[in-house]
């Protein structure tokens, strides 16, 4: 029986596999592009080790494209193989990837966490808790996740500056934000290729309106960042959000053109990036040429996916409205359609918020704010089941103030406005001063009662 660099026994024998399986875990808790790589060569060499399977099947599945689920199966079959000769610890990690490949990923969460029950150190099962419940928009379940196995963690363990990325991305997540910055900064100290507590610290300054302290904090850092598979697009579009907020439009762009969209690809976690940032740059006015065009066409070909409500929402704002009309609709009836069936938790979601925020894109596409304001209201409160994280998601906060603004609903829009800062520890970004700034001058008789549709 050998160890592996978390201390953990593993079910390998050979050293040199051992060797390339500890370069697998290391590069998932970093968001490493090298992950795939390593876990090639694990699996050429022991096809039969279980927990690799496993992991490559729940790393497929991660990624929302109903293509891969026959990869993600066959990944599965091979686990279940090796599950006899697999220790009870590595059968837990089949046993997760089982449960979401019947549509049940709350189930794979409980067999994370009775991994970490029994073996708290080991940090595989922990980034994959903390990543499934980022999927299901369940913060606090990340922060308590991480908070549970702390204590067992000592200074030297080779996970422990990840597990600080975790937890300051989740403490910043449930509004924690002075002390999801200090645990940032701690996790950068102890693993300085951790982008993840490095970009936590981003959505800190995100949340509280402190577009130039993050700038000052991203600056210098791209290194921390540059190792990483598609997960670099996503800090790049923190940078790109930061310039937003300061009128910055050219940067904006270049960042767009250069970083946010420097391949494109129809990863539902890139489209979400470019297609988020464009609506933005609409939302304040900017013209923002053809860029939609390559989205549109790359979303009109995902409308039957249905793995994640987070990805269709995110497909919707690249064809509703962009002359994709039969794209919309079908997309559209097939999340109704999912609601109605409700055979598994991503249907849950497709019915609550999915219905009614499908629904609020589609009108705001067409020009029809009053109906958009009601439908992306009534989908606000349930919003967070979507998934993804606060800055993620204020793409439909705003969409949603903006609609209310040109449906003329200033009572509505301030109570949205005065909620959306009570959760940013009474922060304000420029966006939301601006909005405040429309409310005032429309109240005002001398200018009338109406705000611009455009």
């Amino acid at each position: 029986m050998t160890q592996d660099i978390f201390g953990q026994e593993t079910s390998l024998t050979s050293a040199s596999v051992v060797t390339d399986w500890n370069a697998v875990q290391m590069a998932v808790l970093a968001h490493g592009a090298s992950a795939a790589e390593h876990l090639g060569a694990v699996l050429t060499a022991a096809p039969d080790f279980a927990h690799a399977q496993a992991i490559k099947g729940l790393s497929l599945l991660m990624l929302g494209r109903s293509e891969l689920l026959p990869m993600a199966q066959d990944a599965l079959k091979a686990a279940k193989a090796g599950y006899q000769a697999a220790l009870p610890r590595e059968r837990k990690y089949v046993d997760a990837l089982e449960s979401w490949m019947q549509g049940r990923p709350s189930e794979a969460i409980m067999h994370m966490e009775q991994i970490l029950a029994v073996d708290p150190c080991d940090t595989l099962a922990m980034k994959l808790s903390h990543g499934i419940r980022f999927i299901m928009g369940d913060a606090h379940g990340m922060r308590a996740s991480v908070e549970r196995v702390m204590p067992a963690y000592a200074p030297d363990h080779a996970g422990r500056g990840y597990l600080l990325g975790c937890h300051a991305f989740a403490l910043e997540e449930t509004g924690s934000y002075d002390k999801a910055e200090i645990a940032g900064k701690q996790a950068l100290w102890m693993a300085p290729n951790d982008a993840w507590g490095l970009h936590a610290i981003a959505h800190v300054h995100d949340m509280t309106g402190n577009a130039k302290g993050g700038l000052e904090w991203l600056t210098g850092r791209e290194e921390a960042w540059a190792h990483c598979n598609n997960f670099r697009y996503h800090v790049w579009w923190h940078k790109a959000l930061m310039h937003l907020d300061l009128g910055q439009i050219d940067q904006v762009m270049e960042l767009y053109d250069t970083e946010v969209r420097k391949d494109k690809t129809d990863d539902y976690r890139d489209i979400s990036n470019a297609t988020s940032l464009l609506m933005r740059l609409e939302l304040e006015g900017v013209s923002v040429g053809n860029r939609w065009e390559e989205l549109s066409e790359l979303c009109a070909n995902r409308t039957e996916d249905g793995c994640l409500i987070f990805a269709d929402l995110h497909y919707l704002l690249a064809l509703a409205g962009r002359d994709q009309k039969t794209a919309t609709k079908r997309m559209i009836s097939r999340i109704q359609q999912d609601a109605k069936n409700r055979s598994n938790e991503a249907h849950d979601r497709m019915a609550t918020p999915g219905c009614d925020a499908a629904l609020g894109l589609e009108a705001f596409g067409d020009g029809d704010y009053a109906t958009a304001f009601s439908r992306l209201h009534a989908a606000r409160s349930s919003m967070q089941l979507a998934g993804g994280s606060h800055a993620q998601r204020d793409v439909f906060e705003r969409m949603t103030i903006d609609a209310g603004l040109r449906a003329g609903d200033f009572d509505t829009v301030e109570t949205i406005l005065d909620d959306r800062r009570a959760k940013r520890d009474g922060g304000e970004d420029n966006y939301a001063l601006a909005r405040r700034a429309l409310i005032a001058e429309a109240r005002n008789p001398e200018n009338g009662q109406s705000v611009p549709a455009e």
